[in-house]
């Protein structure tokens, strides 16, 4: 394994690997104003959600690694202290790419990517027509990181007023995630598109406790053909087998090789009945 010290890399190198490895990120589609009301929209990875109540969003509109400068997006939020976050899909990808392009400041990327600019009901900058969920915030604080090429802002925004288009809601009023098509950042020039063979689902074990991999018989945990989302499964299971259980499978399947078919199980699925078969 590789081990590196940051200190002992350049900017451009430590930036490469850095975004390399910490991803898919989402995208943070910012639209701001100046004080005199010029427009600006432009997009961040350096984004997340990290709290519901108050409901947070922070990015990060870092300072340019080759120049220093700060992004007019900063500059505009400490003008005028308000944003709005756009959600970006698969649709609209090539155009918020444009609006990463480094014009000069005055210019109003509405204009320049075809964004359809409407008004927003509690706060200046104007949403993005285009994107499926739009996110009216006030700026409740800037916190700097450095005055250096490369050096992030964080700019934590509380959420006043959301927008969702509603063909992206489920029969629940959900956000369905096979509509809504999003994408995200990756290293370099690469982009993730959040659809299809890319999503699956797993259930997060929120009220009860599995039994732990470290429960699991050793010839489970040594085994050389299951994986360890294999045992992260097993060890989901909340109770291991009873003697009952487990003869009963294993009658079921006599004659067969029980690790193999016990991987079948897993693949569909049928984790408490392949435990009972491997226990």
């Amino acid at each position: 394994m590789l081990s590196l010290n940051p200190s002992e890399l350049t900017i451009p190198k430590l930036h490469q690997l850095l975004l390399g490895s910490v991803g898919p990120r989402p995208i943070c589609f910012a639209s701001t104003v100046d004080k005199d009301g010029n427009r600006n929209l432009a997009p961040f990875s350096f984004f997340n959600v990290f709290s519901a109540n108050p409901p947070i969003l922070v990015f990060s509109p870092a300072r340019s690694g080759r120049t220093g400068e700060s992004k007019d997006t900063y500059k505009n939020v400490k003008e005028v202290a308000e944003v709005v976050i756009n959600v970006v899909t698969y649709n609209m990808v090539q155009q918020m790419s444009l609006a990463s392009s480094p014009f000069p400041k005055g210019v109003d990327e509405f204009v320049k990517t075809g964004f359809t600019p409407i008004e927003s009901e509690l706060v200046k900058p104007a949403r993005v027509k285009e994107s499926p969920v739009q996110l009216e915030c006030v700026v409740e604080n800037i916190i700097e990181l450095g005055q250096e090429g490369g050096a992030g802002n964080l700019i934590i925004c509380k959420v006043v007023k959301i927008h969702i288009q509603e063909n992206a809601l489920n029969e629940h009023g959900q956000i369905d995630q096979t509509k809504i098509d999003l994408v995200a950042r990756m290293g370099g020039d690469w982009y993730c598109r959040a659809n299809g063979e890319a999503l699956f689902e797993l259930v997060k074990p929120l009220t009860i406790c599995g039994i732990g991999v470290d429960a699991l018989p050793e010839h489970i945990r040594l085994s050389h053909i299951l994986t360890g989302n294999d045992l992260g499964k097993l060890g989901n299971v909340e109770e291991a087998p009873s003697h009952e259980t487990s003869t009963e499978i294993k009658a079921k399947y006599s004659g067969k090789d029980a690790v193999v078919i016990a991987k079948e199980l897993l693949n569909k699925d049928l984790t408490k009945e392949a435990l009972a078969l491997l226990w």
